[in-house]
């Protein structure tokens, strides 16, 4: 039987008023969860959803893959299981025995699967990150590098940043005002496809979910499929088509997009992400900073101060360029251990950037310093506070209450995965030296600066759905600390920021846990595989 909260102390409830009305109140300890369903659709989501989205993001306009999508598909597959699997138990190896079908399709298996797909597509943003890093380094650079020193790279970034969310969940998952406000979309799907609405006149949830899920396949083949040009249109480059001006100011894709419309909900959404989950302060903050940047800062800086020969180049680009505006050819400026050279820069000439690049690097600077100002002025006698009561009895709502029902995760485990990232990190600076130019000590440097600023970058995340990043910064301190080392700058980077973003990623889905009462040991097998 699911074990409900006592109504009547209201203390215990979630004082967020968005988590009291969308997070269910109750559990139900007895369903099972790491089932065979629960393995095969999970592992199978994962694999799926790293492959599309890594392989999409080598597109010019990338293209991400929501877990949600793999949500949705596997209900249907999940049920058709349970009907048909029969109810047999399997040993294997003769030490581990499973049922391959102990009952109906429930939603902790569902909530677990969708675990699992969130691992192939919210870290990094849609794929592993360092993929594209090596990518860089292979592509661009012409470098040659072993697969292991690749695949090592690739896991150790992932592994340290599992580390950093063991270790700070309790201040980023356990306290009750750090609420993700992107994981209520998905308890909310979650319950609407598994919860039985009572009898009322209009659709039920389900109805009115499937209802829009029809509606926006079908609002997506008009922009998508049959009318591409609907996907950034823009009259303003229509009307003066032989205008160089005219592209800068109206292009949805080259420019400032004045004008310009569209009808896909991609671009609508590339904005700030899913207008129902951040909060409507959150979206209004950044509405005033998108506008006075891009149509006050640029556009002046453009055409009115001419800053760093600006006119010479194109007003939006992410191309390095001559000081003639050509494209840079980084090539020719590089010595064949891939190190600076100063003698053939000279030659060669200045980089230059383009004005909306030039100014969001350097816009990065006062984010993370502001950022860092912001959570410890509004957050840091909270974040003191949980410090101190940490290792003792705290006060708990009523889902944190709930979760104390199950065995927790020793935080030891989380110690040794971090132990062994740092240990094989630190193994292939001495043993690809040349390959990765990152010395020891600037690893310990990165793995220092990732833990500084993962809990207060977190906060703001918990709290508003929005991650400031910090990279301009962390590129910043190591090309001042190691000159003309373009792969240690690039690697630092790696380790310093996107470990970070592995952190948060886990650490919402581990909130996520939390939300639907799946076991703490549960989550930290899916994850971890």
């Amino acid at each position: 039987m699911a074990s409900k909260a006592p109504r009547s102390e209201e203390t215990e409830r979630c004082p967020i008023e968005e988590v009291a009305l969308v997070v269910p109140e109750t559990d139900d300890p007895s369903l099972p969860v790491m089932t065979f369903r629960a393995w095969s659709l999970g592992i199978t989501s994962c694999v799926l959803l790293i492959f599309l989205n890594t392989f999409f993001t080598f597109r010019t306009q990338p293209l991400t893959i929501s877990a949600i999508l793999m949500q949705i598909a596997v209900l249907p597959i999940g049920r058709f299981m349970a009907a048909t699997l029969p109810n047999r138990q399997v040993t294997l190896f003769r030490i581990w025995s499973f049922n391959l079908n102990p009952g109906p399709f429930n939603i902790k298996e569902h909530v677990i699967i969708t675990i699992f797909a969130n691992c192939g597509v919210s870290i990094g943003g849609g794929d592993a990150y360092s993929i594209g890093a090596i990518t860089v380094m292979k592509a661009y650079y012409k470098q040659t590098l072993s697969f292991l020193c690749g695949i090592l790279i690739v896991l150790t970034t992932q592994i340290l940043g599992y580390g950093w969310a063991g270790i700070l969940r309790r201040y980023l998952v356990d306290p009750v005002e750090m609420w993700w406000p992107s994981n209520l979309a998905q308890v909310s799907l979650f319950r609407a496809l598994h919860e039985k609405d009572a009898k009322s006149k209009g659709p039920t949830r389900m109805q009115f979910f499937l209802i829009f899920f029809v509606a926006s396949f079908a609002y997506y083949a008009l922009p998508g499929y049959l009318f591409p040009m609907l996907t950034f249109f823009s009259w303003v480059c229509l009307v003066w088509p032989h205008s160089i001006t005219a592209q800068q100011i109206g292009s949805g894709y080259h420019g400032l997009g004045v004008g310009a419309f569209t009808l896909d909900w991609a671009g609508i959404s590339a904005y700030h992400g899913s207008p129902l989950v951040t909060p409507f302060s959150s979206i209004l903050n950044v509405a005033v900073g998108f506008i006075m940047f891009i149509y006050i800062i640029v556009p002046l800086c453009y055409w009115k101060f001419d800053t760093f020969d600006a006119r010479k180049f194109p007003i939006f680009s992410n191309q390095l360029f001559t000081t003639t505006g050509q494209k840079y050819d980084t090539t020719k400026i590089l010595t064949p251990d891939f190190d600076l050279n100063v003698a053939a820069y000279e030659n060669y000439g200045k980089l230059y950037l383009s004005p909306l690049f030039a100014l969001s690097i350097g816009s990065g600077f006062a984010r993370f310093t502001a950022t860092i100002t912001h959570v410890l002025l509004f957050h840091g006698s909270d974040i003191w506070r949980q410090s101190k009561s940490a290792m003792s009895s705290v006060k708990l709502d009523i889902h944190a209450k709930l979760m104390r029902n199950y065995k927790q995760v020793p935080q030891w485990w989380f110690l040794i995965l971090l132990a062994g990232s740092i240990i094989f990190s630190l193994l292939m600076s001495f043993i690809w030296k040349e390959d990765v130019q990152l010395p020891w000590w600037g690893m310990l440097f990165a793995f220092g600066l990732a833990w500084v600023v993962t809990l207060p970058i977190g906060v703001i995340q918990a709290t508003t759905n929005q991650q400031p990043g910090y990279d301009i910064i962390a590129q910043f301190m190591i090309g001042y600390v190691l000159p003309g080392k373009p792969i240690a700058n690039l690697l630092f980077k790696i380790y310093g920021r996107i470990s970070t973003i592995h952190a948060l990623a886990f650490l919402s889905d581990l909130k996520l846990g939390h939300y639907m009462k799946i076991p703490p040991r549960c989550m930290y097998t899916a994850q971890v595989l």
